[in-house]
């Protein structure tokens, strides 16, 4: 038995919550990794997948069987970065999540990353704040990009690198096309209450700093339009008679878009600390190394300003 091979599986299972999604993601077939599982379970003695009709999790010995293999398979990692890697010139895969709405600053650091350092290959996936926090801790993630603030009692546990302060704008149409997307005046969330609005669905964070804005401004609001997709939200202001509410990272995305105006949303001033979340106890490979090395270096920290937040206001 292939022990490493195995512990991918096990990760893979866990990652999909499905035998086929894991087998197809491992590039193998399905009975090939349910043998494996349990040739894995032969070799400790102990039930690690409940099985039923289809997949129901892992057993409490299983969870301790996975944690085990998310730490071998990291330091596994680490070491053949640190064999492949030339000194100043790493190696290997590094995997960033991001929230939803730090997506476009994310993809803004990996090509920077991948452009400083050729042999780093970034993952960037889409994740929501309470899957970023879980990825990072059990080393599924090497680095995230969410919000920071959340962190609370965990934070002890994990490093964090602030990134950028996101500021909050009123998409909507403007009166007549210009050649690029104007910031006009600022209006407050009092007035854009009055908007027929689409809005992220109620589970997502953005959307709790949006309502808790609106709750200060006192006043209620019931979405025109729900969604989980933030390609969505621009897309139905360009398109139809709603406006949006977005934050300064994804009011840069839509910069070229000359029928749309962002105006800043004021009393309250809502400021949200974004950066980056690794865990503090796992040892660094040289792609985290080179990537917390870019996260501290000035020229990206001014470029992600001018991404994000106040758009460099």
């Amino acid at each position: 038995m292939n022990l490493l091979a195995s512990f991918r599986y096990l990760v893979a299972l866990d990652e999909h919550r499905h035998f086929g999604r894991a087998a197809q993601a491992s590039h193998i077939t399905q009975p090939a990794l349910s043998n494996a599982l349990r040739a894995l379970e032969k070799e400790f003695g102990v039930l690690i997948v409940k099985r039923g009709q289809n997949y129901a999790g892992l057993t409490p010995e299983g969870e301790r069987v996975l944690a085990a293999a998310q730490r071998m398979l990291r330091e596994r990692e680490a070491l053949s970065q640190e064999l492949a890697s030339l000194e100043g010139q790493p190696v290997g895969r590094l995997r960033l999540g991001a929230v939803p709405t730090a997506m476009p600053i994310a993809a803004r650091f990996a090509a920077r990353l991948r452009a400083r350092h050729p042999g780093i290959r970034p993952v960037v996936v889409s994740m929501t704040s309470s899957a970023l926090e879980e990825g990072v801790q059990d080393l599924s993630l090497d680095l995230a990009l969410g919000y920071i603030e959340r962190l609370g009692a965990d934070h002890a546990r994990l490093a964090t690198q602030q990134q950028y302060t996101e500021h909050y704008f009123l998409l909507r149409r403007a009166a007549g096309r210009t050649a690029e997307l104007r910031v006009g005046d600022p209006v407050d969330w009092h007035e854009a209450a009055r908007e027929p609005l689409c809005l992220l669905t109620p589970d997502m964070h953005n959307r709790q700093i949006v309502d808790d804005a609106f709750t200060q401004a006192g006043i209620a609001v019931e979405p025109a339009i729900e969604t989980n997709s933030i390609l969505t939200l621009a897309l139905s202001v360009a398109a139809g008679d709603v406006c949006s509410v977005l934050p300064g990272a994804l009011v840069a995305v839509v910069r070229g878009q000359g029928e749309l105006e962002a105006l800043p949303l004021t009393a309250p001033d809502v400021r949200t600390p974004i950066g980056f979340i690794r865990a503090r106890s796992a040892q660094p490979t040289r792609a985290i190394d080179a990537a917390v090395a870019l996260a501290e270096d000035a020229g990206w920290l001014a470029h992600a300003a001018a991404h994000s937040g106040s758009l460099g206001r």
